[in-house]
């Protein structure tokens, strides 16, 4: 436990650092998210898991025979760019860390039981989070999915036939859903819940209703020097303006950011012909967030009428509100000497899996409350306790 880190994330902190961003970089399938998977094979290994590769790219390590009604925990060990060192990471090493703890203790499970590594959670290279847990449920359809194509032009489909799988047979597989008697996954909080409560842990109640969406301004594409202002239909005008209009239709309990903005042709001295934002939107309820978004999209079009350029809104994902398992998620708690529940706003694959199987959520306090950002963390002392705690979880179902 050098440099105060858990053992496994000391094994893989210099994986992926992102020198010009800080922190993290580690997208599906690129150089240091496949480093990061022979790692959790050979750790798996280690500790007597024998690791399977689904069809939709998830992994799979089970502690004894697979079967159903299984025990399974995990999370993700890819980021967004420039990305946290616990998000994902964390949920992996900690799942491992207690299959460790329960054999040392001679424990042997009465049910089977997997620690799980979802694909694609951030959606940060293909543009759809949660994918592999999405494609594992048929959240998304396989056509979609093998459709979808990141920033160099490559496609999923072509992607994952790269790396050793077949895109004829990504999608809904039913076989791998059954084998799931109750999901657990520990996260870092993204959030400053924790340190308001004062507390090392909490167990999740429900996720935020949320998704993605494409906002492209279109305009008219001209010369930087020969065209006066007059005589301009700038989308980057629009596009800016249209970026402060949501914010201003964002009410205090909704989040909507814009993240990530690309300019079509992209030179400094071209009036572009187009710009495309990508908006993520959240709130409380599924009603909220589908009317923020209506919003949103009334108001970035009148911003784009106001620059005699047009607005197009194109949903990429939406995932509505999760309310967990509440008989699990009281189960959690009481097992734990009453930790507190608390909501969330970030989306997970517990999510995803919570309309088909029984999932509950443990939360480690991040003292920064800050994610997605180099700056987040959490301190030794309280990624143990997630550890302790998480063992206790599953001797209590296995």
């Amino acid at each position: 436990m050098a440099h105060g880190r858990l053992a496994g994330l000391d094994e893989i902190v210099d994986v992926g650092r992102d020198a010009s961003r800080g922190g993290y970089s580690r997208h599906v399938w690129a150089a240091p998210e496949l480093e990061l998977r022979e790692w959790f094979v050979a750790r798996a290994a280690a500790v007597g898991l024998d690791v399977e590769t689904d069809r939709n790219g998830n992994i799979w390590a089970w502690w004894g025979a697979p079967g159903r009604d299984a025990v399974v925990v995990g999370s993700h060990l890819d980021s967004v760019p420039g990305g946290g060192e616990f998000d994902g990471p964390l949920g992996v090493v900690s799942a491992l860390d207690a299959i460790a703890l329960l054999q040392a203790e001679g424990v042997r499970p009465t049910r089977p039981c997997a620690v799980v590594v979802f694909a694609e959670e951030e959606g940060s290279r293909f543009g759809v989070a949660c994918l592999g847990s999405r494609l594992l449920t048929g959240a998304i359809s396989a056509d979609r999915a093998r459709a979808l194509t990141d920033a160099d032009g490559v496609s999923f489909a072509e992607a994952a036939a790269a790396h050793g799988l077949d895109p004829r047979r990504v999608g809904r597989d039913d076989e791998a859903l059954a084998r799931i008697g109750v999901f657990i996954e520990l996260h870092v909080e993204q959030g400053r819940g924790l340190i308001d409560l004062g507390g090392p842990l909490a167990v999740a109640s429900s996720i935020l209703a949320h998704g993605r969406w494409r906002i492209d301004f279109t305009g008219e594409g001209n010369h930087a020097g020969a065209t006066r202002m007059g005589d301009r239909r700038d989308p980057m005008v629009a596009a800016a303006r249209g970026i402060l209009a949501i914010r201003d239709a964002a009410r205090a309990d909704d989040r909507a950011t814009v993240g990530r903005i690309e300019a079509v042709p992209g030179g400094t001295n071209v009036i572009p012909s187009r710009v495309s934002t990508w908006l993520d939107a959240r709130s409380d309820l599924d009603g909220d967030a589908r009317a923020l978004v209506a919003e949103i999209t009334a108001r970035a079009q009148e911003a784009a009428a106001a620059e005699g350029c047009e607005a197009r809104v194109i949903e990429e994902s939406w995932s509505g509100q999760v309310v967990f398992d509440p008989a699990l998620r009281d189960r959690l708690a009481a097992s734990l000497g009453g930790v507190p529940a608390l909501p969330t706003g970030a989306g997970h694959d517990a999510g995803v899996l919570a309309g088909h199987v029984p999932t509950a959520m443990l939360f480690v306090r991040n003292p920064t409350g800050v994610s997605h950002s180099p700056e987040e963390h959490a301190t030794l002392d309280d990624c143990v306790a997630g550890v302790v705690a998480l063992t206790e979880v599953l001797r209590g179902l296995l």
